[in-house]
C-alpha cells in the first residue's frame, strides 16, 4: 500500500481503502508495563488529540486482523467502554512485554483457533500503519518465522507478527531461563526486519513520556494545518 502522503490524511483514511483484514492473524495490544516514564497509570488511556492512546490504536489495527485482545494487568473493568477481551501476564512479577505477548499467544489459541499468526504491538505506539498485518504476513508467508519492524533505523521488537505455535516455547525461556529481552528470543529463530518510512512521520512513534504525548499533539496539529485550504 503507498504510504499516505501526511498524518491527518492517515488518521481519515476510509475504512474501505485499507487492506482488508486477515483472517490468519489475532492480535494483542500490550498495556501491561508500569508506565514509569509517564508517572505511572495506564498510559493507553492519556488523552491525545481528543482520544485516549488506545482508542487510536484500536481503530487502526481492529481492521486488519480476525480478533484482538489487550494485554493489561489488575482490574480489567477499567477497559470496559473499549469491548476488548483482557488477558493479564501469565508470568507475574510484570516480566515485560514478553509475557504480554505470551497472554496473546495463549488468547488467540482458545479464542481465535484459526488464527495462526499473532501481531503485537505496544499501545504507546498511537499512528501504527494501515497495512502493519499485510506487509508482515507477507514476509513470514516467504520464510521468516518471526517477522519485527524498524524504522528511521531503529528496531521495533515489540512490534512484531509471531506463530502463535511458538507459546510453548516462550513460555519455557520466559519461566525457565527468565529471559525478558525480545530480541535474544527472537534472535533463536528465522527473523525478518520490515523497514518502514518516517516521512512524513514515523508510524512507530513511541509516546512514552509526558513529552512524547506533547510532540505528538504538534504532529497532529501541523498534519491538520497542512490539510487546511
Amino acid at each position: 500500500m503507498t504510504p499516505p502522503e501526511s498524518l491527518a490524511e492517515s488518521l481519515a483514511e476510509p475504512l474501505a481503502e485499507r487492506p482488508a483484514a486477515a483472517p490468519e492473524i489475532a492480535a494483542v495490544l500490550l498495556a501491561g508495563g508500569l508506565s514509569r516514564r509517564m508517572g505511572g497509570g495506564d498510559k493507553c488511556l492519556r488523552e491525545l488529540g481528543g482520544r485516549t492512546l488506545l482508542a487510536r490504536i484500536i481503530a487502526t489495527i481492529r481492521p486488519q486482523v480476525a480478533a484482538l485482545a489487550l494485554n493489561a494487568n489488575g482490574d480489567a473493568a477499567r477497559f470496559a467502554a473499549y469491548d476488548l477481551p483482557v488477558v493479564a501476564d501469565p508470568v507475574a512479577g510484570f516480566p515485560g512485554p514478553l509475557a504480554g505477548i505470551l497472554a496473546g499467544m495463549r488468547w488467540a489459541a482458545a479464542a481465535a483457533p484459526g488464527c495462526r499468526w499473532l501481531l503485537s504491538l505496544p499501545t504507546d505506539t498511537p499512528f501504527p500503519p494501515p497495512d502493519l498485518a499485510t506487509r508482515l504476513l507477507a514476509t513470514v508467508e516467504a520464510g521468516a518465522t518471526i517477522a519485527t519492524c524498524a524504522s528511521g533505523g531503529r528496531r521495533h521488537p515489540a512490534i512484531a507478527l509471531w506463530p502463535v505455535a511458538l507459546a510453548d516455547a516462550l513460555e519455557r525461556a520466559l519461566v525457565q531461563e527468565d529471559l525478558h529481552k525480545i530480541e535474544v528470543f527472537t534472535g533463536r529463530y528465522a527473523r525478518t526486519l520490515v523497514e518502514w518510512p518516517t516521512l512524513p512521520y514515523d508510524p512507530f512513534f513511541n509516546a512514552n513520556g509526558p513529552e512524547d504525548l506533547i510532540a505528538a499533539e504538534r504532529l497532529l496539529r501541523d498534519a491538520a494545518s497542512r490539510e487546511t485550504p
